[in-house]
């Protein structure tokens, strides 16, 4: 593929025109710069060798709970380094675009309803999605701390008097989104193990961010809640007065393709995504890379979705 870009300017004398006209020769006369550019546009004529290769395009999706103008910013840098990736590996040029909705189920619709290529997912999302149409593929998982695990935490006001899960009988309780993984499916299951139904609560909630449970948290407004362990480490140096008396974990968010996505396209996918490593795109994001991952590493996920309903059921009188 060729392109010429013709344009007019003034030429200034060189070097060599100003000492003949110093010697008192007469300078040569210089070829006008329209005739150069009409011979180089004449000859890419003949150097055509075929059609322009088309170019591939992608639409990159996920979902952000009340602002997704800053979740465009936080992906574009790795959205631009995985297509000049993607670029290389299949000699062709790419191009993503980036389609970022309001709340979790507007975004599932998204990857179930392929209108978008590929999608960064929660693990609860990713699971819902997958029921929905068995097509998704897992293309990576993110890797935080050299892992492709994190952890969610049970935590309480500073000065509270509870140190176990089994004290929160009787108490308010914060959860996050309603299809938040760690927010409320692990929280939920977390609490069934230790004895604690929904009808145990004197009242519980759903706050939607993990910086809202923690801050409600500190401020008194429930004895306990459920949030991600970065976000509480964040409040905690930030002073907000929270402390964690339990911990759970979960598989790290997956990257995932849609049904029907292209073979090639789908490893030129992979295979950018494994050579992610721009420290400004990775920061913004909050995880240091990705590793290789399946529908399998959601399975815990899958089990807490699955047992959830229990919590609604009154089982003791204790």
């Amino acid at each position: 593929m060729y392109s010429v870009r013709l344009w007019g300017t003034r030429v200034r004398p060189s070097a060599r025109v100003r000492l003949r006209e110093a010697a008192g020769l007469r300078p040569r006369r210089a070829a006008s710069p329209y005739l150069w550019a009409a011979a180089l546009a004449f000859g890419a004529l003949f150097a055509w060798t075929g059609p322009a290769a088309a170019k591939v395009s992608l639409v990159l999706g996920t979902y952000a709970p009340d602002k997704p103008t800053a979740m465009v910013k936080q992906l574009q840098p790795a959205a631009a380094e995985i297509a000049g990736h993607m670029s290389e590996i299949l000699d062709e040029e790419v191009e993503i675009k980036l389609k970022v909705v309001r709340g979790y189920a507007a975004g599932i619709d998204l990857i179930v309803d392929g209108q978008v290529d590929f999608m960064r997912l929660g693990p609860a999302a990713y699971v819902m999605a997958k029921d929905r149409n068995a097509g998704l593929s897992v293309l990576a998982m993110e890797k935080k701390r050299g892992s492709n695990q994190f952890r969610g935490v049970i935590a309480v006001h500073e000065d509270s008097d509870i140190t176990e899960v089994s004290q929160l009988r009787g108490r308010s309780f914060a959860f996050g989104n309603e299809r938040s993984t760690l927010g409320r499916f692990f929280a939920q299951l977390h609490l069934m193990r230790a004895g604690i139904h929904a009808d145990h609560l004197s009242r519980f909630e759903y706050l939607g961010r993990h910086d809202k449970v923690g801050r409600a948290v500190g401020s008194g407004l429930f004895d306990a809640g459920a949030l991600e362990e970065t976000t509480f480490g964040k409040l905690v140096a930030k002073g907000v007065k929270i402390r964690a008396i339990a911990s759970y974990v979960n598989a790290t968010r997956p990257w995932v393709g849609r049904a029907g996505l292209e073979p090639r396209i789908e490893e030129a996918l992979r295979e950018a995504m494994m050579r992610l490593s721009d420290p400004d795109a990775l920061k913004s994001l909050r995880f240091d890379g990705f590793v290789a991952g399946n529908d399998s590493e959601y399975d815990a996920t899958r089990e807490a979705i699955q047992k959830n309903p229990r919590f609604f059921t009154q089982i003791s009188q204790q």
